[in-house]
């Protein structure tokens, strides 16, 4: 099984770079016609700019590139003024999320067997070691990957219901904190207090990071987000900047890709808004639904082929045991060397745990 997982891996990897290199040229025209109106902590207001009109379509001549070179640089001195305060203040009376969680069937395995022990990672050539590189915060999971995920890498944690992709999340960001950095929790399935109380069960002090203005955590409502997604994206890199944060989550983008009902308008919408995460200089994770077909699959088979990593977490199934088991497995890491193996871990009280010596047969 491990020989086949791998080879999915692979082609998801070649198929992400064919998809991201197309995803600008298929994008047909768009219109965001909602302005978005934030109210800041002093009392002051921002409009984020209207988008028209964009096409894509065969070549451009010298005057539309010199028209869109123009046009962004007139949008990037107008966000200069959108934002006065910080990230977390910018944002803190958007639009609040109100729902719970969302249901997902997990994916079942026949046929496979755990035996602990096994041997370390099987790294293949060494990586570009020049590049600035960060822990993950997951125990074994960060063993697997030599020298560690490359700094303003973009991931997605992939997985089904209860597999532990917000834990994973929480995680990441507790692990920067710990080391002085600042971070940023944008929260689409639950409230603020919420992801606070989350946090806490599992011994992350976000309260006390969010005291210290070294935690921002925005619930946001999927449905103005989507509506106002362009103008929020197009200001995100300056908010992030602002604020300094150096590691992002999105919790959930799935959410987020439900409400658009056209599959081109969606793909479009998500590929502006991955690339304004990649702009702003962030290592950044997401979080999505698996696919009810296929656990190696997001629920709309989109970001998987815009990120540069991919961790994906579901549930096996043997039928020679009573209990159903946990194992996670890296597809992809641009620019870094890791292993291929699918391994067991557990959500613990202090979040998740890979087995990073067990094996699955």
């Amino acid at each position: 099984m491990a020989d086949g997982d791998t080879g999915d891996a692979d082609t998801t990897a070649e198929t992400g770079d064919r998809e991201e290199t197309t995803g600008e040229h298929d994008r047909g025209d768009e219109s965001h016609g909602t302005e978005i109106d934030l109210e800041f902590v002093d009392g002051s207001h921002g409009s984020g700019p209207e988008t028209g009109d964009r096409g894509h379509g065969g070549k451009r001549s010298e005057d539309d590139k010199r028209r869109e070179t123009d046009s962004d640089e007139s949008d990037s001195n107008d966000s200069d003024t959108l934002f006065d305060e910080d990230f977390g203040s910018a944002l803190e009376n958007a639009p609040a999320a109100t729902g719970g969680g969302q249901s997902g069937s997990p994916a079942g395995f026949s046929d496979i067997d755990f035996e602990l022990g096994g041997d370390d990672p099987d790294f293949e050539e060494d990586p570009d070691t020049d590049l600035p590189r960060i822990d993950l915060g997951v125990d074994g999971l960060d063993r697997m990957i030599q020298g560690g995920v490359p700094e303003r890498s973009l991931m997605v944690a992939i997985g089904s219901a209860g597999t532990g992709k917000t834990t994973f999340g929480l995680q990441f960001l507790e692990c920067g904190l710990q080391q002085g950095e600042r971070a940023v929790f944008i929260a689409l399935e639950e409230s603020r207090e919420r992801v606070i109380n989350s946090a806490t069960e599992k011994g992350f002090a976000f309260d006390e990071h969010v005291e210290d203005g070294r935690l921002a955590i925005v619930d946001l409502n999927p449905v103005e987000l989507a509506h106002s997604l362009g103008s929020i994206g197009s200001e995100l890199p300056t908010l992030i900047e602002e604020f300094g944060a150096s590691r992002l989550v999105l919790d959930s983008v799935s959410l987020l890709e439900m409400m658009y009902d056209d599959q081109a308008k969606r793909r479009n919408e998500i590929f502006s808004f991955a690339k304004s995460l990649k702009d702003a200089g962030v290592t950044s994770l997401l979080t999505s639904e698996a696919a009810d077909d296929n656990p190696y699959a997001s629920r709309h088979g989109i970001v998987e082929y815009l990120t540069d990593g991919v961790f994906v977490l579901q549930y096996v199934r043997p039928n020679d045991f009573r209990e159903t088991r946990l194992a996670i497995e890296i597809q992809k890491i641009r620019d870094a060397n890791h292993s291929r193996e699918k391994k067991p871990y557990e959500i613990t009280g202090e979040g998740i745990s890979v087995y990073q010596q067990g094996n699955l047969f």
